[in-house]
């Protein structure tokens, strides 16, 4: 299933379960002017086609303020995508890698619980070999977050 073939409400149902993934199917259903059944089979065949793929824990503004967080924009040697990964994978500080166009291959975010510890990761990530490069720029406040 692609973009294409989701209507109007499943866009809103998606949408308001990556709002609150622990909503109940009563107060979503209501919220969408459908049937408790309707929205229940909505989110089963989001699941089998493969839209939804998981659900996860959301940390809240109060904790994820306490956290010192940061893009990390990686430059990498030919041929060295597929065991960076797998290097930066193993790093649990290491939340979302993209690769991308540009003068740099790769980006991370990373996050750590002080700014000592985000120093120590961002060196880690620059001995990986094949890292060429890196330049890190620390996030100071999430203006919008869906």
């Amino acid at each position: 299933m692609d973009k294409t073939t989701l209507n109007a409400k499943d866009r809103d149902l998606l949408a308001m379960l990556s709002e609150n993934a622990r909503a109940s199917t009563a107060t979503i259903a209501r919220r969408l002017g459908l049937s408790r059944t309707t929205v229940q089979a909505k989110i089963e065949r989001l699941e089998r086609d493969g839209v939804i793929a998981g659900y996860g824990v959301r940390l809240s503004d109060a904790y994820e303020s306490g956290l010192v967080r940061a893009h990390v924009l990686i430059t990498i040697a030919p041929k060295t995508l597929a065991r960076i990964t797998a290097e930066l994978s193993a790093i649990l500080e290491v939340k979302t890698l993209h690769s991308v166009s540009g003068t740099f291959d790769l980006i991370a975010v990373v996050q750590a619980a002080s700014i000592a510890e985000l120093d120590h990761l961002i060196d880690r990530i620059g001995e990986i070999d094949g890292v060429e490069r890196t330049l890190s720029s620390i996030i100071l406040s999430t203006r919008i977050r869906r």
